[in-house]
């Protein structure tokens, strides 16, 4: 089955292994630190990193509008994979992979939404393309400083 039309694919290569990474995004003090586009603030209420588990958190926007998140874990494959459903709108299943390669890591985030109006109304009020590229960008930032 075809589902390009209901996702968005962003990925960034990074230099640090792949545990480095999978650990930035799946501890809370660092996940506080780098999640989110340009100019937003994340503070974590609740990281359970196990299927099943619960993540609670709050993007505070550059404009001081806050958006609460609710994602639920299905999978964790230390250190190459984490897959996640976010449950508050939109709503979507998120993997992320971390691929080794060269000594350098691909981090890829492939967001499914449930319909292509779903997605389509992701990129116009949230801005996710570019939203997900500044993320991974910050993602990067910050582990070169783990």
């Amino acid at each position: 089955m075809n589902t390009a039309d209901r996702e968005v694919v962003t990925t960034r290569v990074v230099n640090a292994p792949p545990a480095r990474l999978f650990e930035a995004w799946i501890d809370p003090k660092h996940v506080a630190q780098w999640w989110g586009p340009d100019g937003f603030t994340t503070t974590i209420e609740e990281m359970d990193v196990q299927p099943g588990g619960v993540w609670r958190s709050v993007m505070r926007g550059p404009d001081g509008t806050d958006y609460r998140n609710k994602s639920v874990f299905a999978e964790i494959a230390r250190p190459a994979r984490l897959v996640y459903s976010h449950v508050t709108g939109p709503v979507f299943r998120m993997t992320v992979t971390f691929d080794e390669g060269g000594g350098k890591t691909t981090v890829t985030m492939r967001m499914l939404f449930e319909t292509t109006e779903e997605r389509e109304k992701a990129f116009k009020v949230f801005g996710i393309v570019e939203g997900g590229k500044q993320t991974l960008a910050r993602l990067e930032e910050h582990v070169a400083k783990m």
